[in-house]
């Protein structure tokens, strides 16, 4: 820890598109035909690509790319003892109503076949790091601030808990959310230890309970088939496990985060969640947590009048859209930041993407080059931000 951050840190929601190198290694290794030292030997030398690109891009806190990982979530199977990783397609032998899910799946252009999900089959517990020792990796090889990005603990309860195959170890998901909370404390507590600077909790399936209406117990976005109608009740449970998880872990000099995006999976904005923070903010706002990384480069995410509710924290606010063919312009970013200033301070604010350009890594949302673009845009607005207000200190 340690490492000097500038005013608008420039940084990422995590992941990275993955080379053909890598999606065989990612094949092979879950196939067993390829040793753990060959595949470290492989994936290594792409995070390695992926950090120098990120830091020549002028990124301010890199992370590495999630190149070992299959998926944002699905990827704690390996690292967890008696999780099963099942495609989106399996879990289908598990939802009474197959036509209905099938359905859903198709409107949302969900490609069943190819993604997956963890399920617990007994009781979790970790069987080695989730990734603690790919942040010690990585800080080997760059002298930048990192960030890692783990599963929040209500995306974990709601993926990995699976009627018929979960209930004889845990009858309910909220019994299983304890030990989802004591395996992720385990985890944070290392990483604080190791010395890394920034740990973000993924929440993306939140805005399903508001956005989604009828179907919020049936959604693709964690394979979550257990959720209640009533979202109110499901918002606090999610708030009491995040709670769990980080108390007592903040002040101890490690950046803790939330993100919460509507959604990853598609390059068409149309199936992707709609709607503003808003109905979110009472509950995001009570969050131990030092910042809310947040999209607001999609119109679906709606205005800005939400920051109001946040003044007490560090918005890592989403500039550019990872999905988009087009590269926004730095002019058009610097816009951007000062409507969110509107809400909050200079201080306060962080520049990412909206979400992450390769959450899941049989379908990136761009190719490299697009990244490393969109990037550099960020990277100069900060630059052109960090001097107009640095001159209003001056002034003042």
């Amino acid at each position: 820890m340690g490492v000097h951050i500038p005013q608008f840190p420039v940084t990422v929601v995590g992941s990275w598109p993955r080379s053909r190198e890598v999606l065989r290694a990612l094949r092979e290794k879950r196939s067993s035909r390829m040793t753990q030292e060959e595949f470290d030997r492989v994936t290594g030398q792409a995070i390695l690509d992926c950090v120098r690109l990120q830091e020549q891009a002028g990124v301010d806190i890199v992370t590495d790319g999630e190149q070992r990982r299959d998926n944002f979530i699905s990827f704690v199977a390996e690292r967890l003892e008696n999780v099963q990783m099942l495609t989106v397609a399996e879990l289908l032998d598990y939802v009474e109503d197959k036509a209905g899910f099938e359905e859903i799946l198709g409107t949302l252009d969900v490609p069943a076949y190819s993604l997956s999900n963890p399920a617990a089959v007994g009781k979790i517990r970790r069987a080695r790091p989730l990734a603690l020792d790919d942040y010690l990796f990585l800080q080997k090889h760059t002298e930048k601030a990192i960030k890692v990005a783990l599963p929040g603990p209500y995306l974990l309860t709601r993926s990995m808990w699976v009627e018929g195959l979960s209930q004889s170890t845990y009858p309910t998901k909220e019994e299983m959310a304890t030990d989802v909370v004591r395996v992720l404390r385990e985890e944070l507590e290392e990483l604080i230890q190791a010395g890394v600077d920034f740990v973000q909790l993924d929440e993306p399936v939140l805005t399903e309970l508001v956005f989604t209406q009828k179907n919020a117990h049936r959604t693709f976005m964690c394979g979550a088939l257990t959720a209640k109608a009533d979202a109110e009740q499901e918002l606090e449970f999610a708030v009491d496990l995040i709670s769990q998880v980080t108390r007592g872990m903040t002040q101890r000099g490690t950046r803790l985060g939330v993100h919460v995006c509507r959604g990853n999976w598609s390059t068409h904005e149309d199936v992707l969640l709609r709607g503003p923070y808003q109905p979110l903010a009472p509950y995001l706002s009570r969050l131990p947590v030092d910042q809310l990384v947040l999209e607001y480069a999609t119109p679906r995410a709606g205005d800005m009048t939400a920051l109001a509710s946040f003044e007490h924290m560090e918005i890592g606010l989403g500039v550019v859209n990872p999905r988009t063919d087009w590269v926004e312009s730095p002019e058009d970013i610097v816009a951007k930041v000062r409507m969110a200033l509107s809400y909050v301070q200079p201080s306060q604010v962080f520049l990412n993407p909206d979400c992450g350009f390769g959450t899941f890594a049989q379908r990136p949302m761009n190719d490299v080059s697009r990244a490393v673009d969109k990037l550099r845009a960020c990277a100069e607005a900060a630059q052109a931000l960090r001097q107009t207000y640095a001159a209003i200190v001056r002034e003042v």
